[in-house]
């Protein structure tokens, strides 16, 4: 099989596609014949020795993938060959087959295309997490989403509205807003690129409180770097902020503004719920699902690239240039 291969740490460009042995299922496991991969920031970071899980190289990105079930190891009960699955399995994604454990695993409706559910799991769950079970937000609340029209952004905004709270999505450019907006955003505030010194950062503080209205309730954040600060310092009192990324570098934000807004840091860590509650991880895409069968989700897709072109798609990302998500097509369903 082929799979895109990073053999040293580099940028997208070193990655290799090449041959390689396919793995048996051991137990508990199966093997996927992967038809789509989604590309995420923590690839990018992967491949270059920047992320806090560093697997053995050689090894494929990809952290999501749907595709159709080719063999399952002893144990397994619920999948058999045939059966459509989506799976997060943290690396090895970009490449023909996987083998995962079933416990990573969820079934693919008959109504949703292989590219959309290999674009669903990691950031609408993401969103999920931050939104509902870290960040307890509530109908009639504001929501401030940074990064709006990545894909955990996209994910957060359309997830605000299903959740009744009024959304104020945060991005780089003029046309990331209308993106944004055409997503559900009530507001778009259009932020400066950083670094951005301190009056900069007080000025963003000023313009985030005026598009919300007094401060939010909640603050999505996958951004970080002096955005971070900035959200921070316009938020209401008791309110959250949700960490979920880094795209914008690691934040130094002083403590003294969570103190005196009485507010609250959460880490929004799904990959941690993915590793350690198989069960909560089902049940909150199934929950997501439903939202997608009323109507209320869809991945937005901006790029569809072969596998060869896997180094592009991560490229788009370290550029920020990427709106929605990226995914990498790999295999076909058969018709």
């Amino acid at each position: 099989m082929k799979a895109l291969l990073s053999h040293r740490p580099g940028p997208p460009e070193s990655l290799v596609l090449e041959d390689v042995a396919e793995a048996a299922p051991g137990a508990g496991e199966i093997s996927i014949r992967v038809i789509a991969c989604g590309a995420n920031f923590p690839d990018l970071l992967m491949v270059a020795d920047r992320y806090q899980f560093r697997p053995p190289r050689p090894f494929a990105p990809g952290a999501e993938v749907a595709g159709i079930v080719e063999a399952v190891g002893p144990g397994v009960a619920g999948f058999a060959p045939g059966d459509r699955v989506m799976a997060i399995c943290s690396w090895g994604g970009m490449a023909e087959k996987l083998v995962v454990s079933e416990t990573k695993c969820v079934p693919v409706p008959d109504f949703m295309p292989m590219d959309e559910a290999a674009a669903f799991q990691l950031t609408y769950g993401t969103a999920h997490y931050a939104l509902v079970s870290c960040g307890k937000l509530a109908a009639g609340q504001t929501l401030l989403v940074l990064g709006a029209a990545g894909g955990v952004g996209l994910a957060a905004v359309e997830l605000g509205k299903a959740l009744g709270a009024s959304v104020v999505a945060a991005v780089s450019s003029p046309e990331k807003s209308e993106v944004a907006r055409g997503c559900g955003a009530d507001a778009t505030i259009v932020y400066p690129r950083g670094p951005l010194d301190r009056d900069a950062r007080r000025a963003l503080a000023a313009d985030f409180r005026q598009a919300t209205r007094g401060g939010p309730h909640l603050i999505l954040d996958p951004v970080g770097g002096d955005y971070s600060e900035a959200a921070l310092r316009a938020i209401r009192r008791r309110g959250r902020l949700v960490v979920v990324g880094f795209a914008g570098g690691i934040p130094s934000i002083p403590l003294n503004l969570v103190l005196l807004n009485d507010a609250r840091i959460v880490a929004g860590a799904w990959g941690a719920v993915v590793a350690e509650d198989p069960a909560r991880f089902r049940s909150t895409i199934a929950d997501l699902v439903d939202l997608y069968a009323r109507g209320l989700l869809r991945p937005r897709i901006s790029e569809r690239l072969p596998l060869k072109e896997g180094a592009r798609a991560l490229s788009l990302l370290e550029e920020r240039s990427a709106i929605g998500k990226i995914v990498i097509e790999i295999g076909r369903e058969a018709t």
